[in-house]
């Protein structure tokens, strides 16, 4: 086979799979009013930047953050899975300025896109798939329960951290409050200390005078004893 029949070949070969690019499917917008080219190259970004997140979570460290980026993914994912019905009406319509390969190629995409989402990881076991016209309910009922599972945790952990930053907040008002109170009780303290020693010197100076007073009475009968026992 001569050069310029494999080239020939492989530029036919080229032409026939050109219908399955993606990014052509994404630009052939060749009408304003085209509302497939635009519901599909909206559904192509989302599946792109999944794919970003999914690789983000699958090298995330962080368990916590790898957990909210998963169930993320999952939802975004339901959320797709719940265009691809819209995009298979879209497709059938004929668009003014479409070639018939392109409108065939349309139903070929759309037929993969199922495949496409459910293959973007997302922190799950992957399950058998699915076929049929309910396929996008029941693919993603469980996931959807165990995101608001994870949902209903975190806004519990939210109000948890919320409650630690009110108490620490109330604990660091009161903690002036606590100090003032030691404060007035040391000085209590102090001058309940000072007042007892005050009263002892009170009490002992009452006493010498007293004892006083009491020698000054036995010394006067002494010398009246005397003076009536010398007469």
């Amino acid at each position: 086979m001569s050069v310029i029949e494999i080239l020939t070949r492989v530029e036919a070969i080229c032409q026939k799979y050109d219908r399955y690019d993606v990014e052509k499917q994404k630009d052939l917008n060749v009408s304003g009013d085209d509302a497939f080219a635009r519901l599909y190259g909206s559904v192509e970004s989302d599946i792109e930047a999944l794919l970003q997140k999914a690789e983000i979570a699958s090298k995330e460290k962080n368990r916590a953050s790898a957990v909210a980026l998963n169930a993320e993914i999952r939802r975004t994912k339901a959320r797709l899975l719940e265009e691809v019905p819209k995009l298979q009406r879209l497709a059938v319509k004929k668009v003014k300025g479409l070639s018939s390969q392109d409108f065939a190629a349309r139903n070929d995409l759309v037929l993969a896109l199922p495949d496409r989402i459910q293959d973007i990881p997302d922190g799950t076991p992957a399950a058998p798939k699915q076929t049929g016209g309910g396929w996008a309910a029941s693919a993603s009922r469980t996931e959807i329960k165990f995101d608001s599972g994870l949902d209903m945790i975190s806004d519990g952990l939210d109000t948890l951290k919320n409650m630690a930053q009110d108490m620490n907040e109330e604990f660091d008002r009161q903690v002036p409050l606590m100090d003032e109170i030691d404060s007035k009780v040391d000085k209590a303290s102090a001058d309940l200390k000072n007042t007892n020693v005050r009263l002892k010197d009170t009490v002992n100076q009452l006493r010498s005078s007293r004892n006083f007073c009491i020698d000054i009475v036995l010394l006067c009968i002494i010398l009246g004893i005397a003076a009536y026992l010398y007469k």
